[in-house]
């Protein structure tokens, strides 16, 4: 009898998939699963669109001789490719890494002290748009901090980063 949580496909699409970092001190292993086939029975009133498959991941990490353990859980519109969902969820913490990274070292995010009101999400986007701005920018060759400074210093430079607009 068919498991009726899978559509018939290969059996190679029901197979977990795993991955296994080793860097910076910790070692991670992350098992993602796919359940798809199930749209009229999770999404009877197509309140998602294209919502084709639910994706698991479980990492464990070790780190200093600690051990963690988390789940997560996906909704996707991919249909059944297990290896395409694992590659797209860690390239998605991957921008975000990088964003943060770069919100962090060119804008001290993690040192900001606003706390009141509705004020740290205001900040943030207008961060968010400062990075933007200075990304789009392409006349100078420059990191993103170094085009922060010279906009602080010459008052042209920073009008041209505002008339891209």
């Amino acid at each position: 009898m068919r498991n009726p949580g899978f559509s018939p496909r290969s059996p190679r699409d029901r197979l977990p998939y795993k991955t296994e970092e080793r860097g910076h001190g910790r070692h991670e292993i992350r098992h993602y699963m796919m359940l798809y086939g199930t749209e009229s029975r999770l999404n009877p009133d197509s309140v998602w669109s294209n919502f084709n498959s639910v994706g698991m991941v479980e990492s464990v990490r070790s780190l200093n001789g600690e051990t963690m353990a988390e789940t997560r859980y996906f909704i996707s519109s991919l249909e059944s490719n297990v290896e395409q969902f694992a590659n797209s969820i860690r390239s998605h913490w991957g921008v975000e890494n990088s964003l943060h990274w770069i919100l962090d070292v060119t804008f001290r995010e993690d040192d900001c002290r606003i706390r009141k009101d509705n004020a740290p999400q205001n900040f943030a986007i207008i961060r968010h748009i400062a990075v933007n701005l200075l990304t789009q920018e392409k006349r100078v060759k420059r990191g993103i901090k170094n085009k922060q400074f010279l906009a602080a210093m010459d008052n042209k430079y920073l009008l041209s980063i505002f008339a891209l607009v």
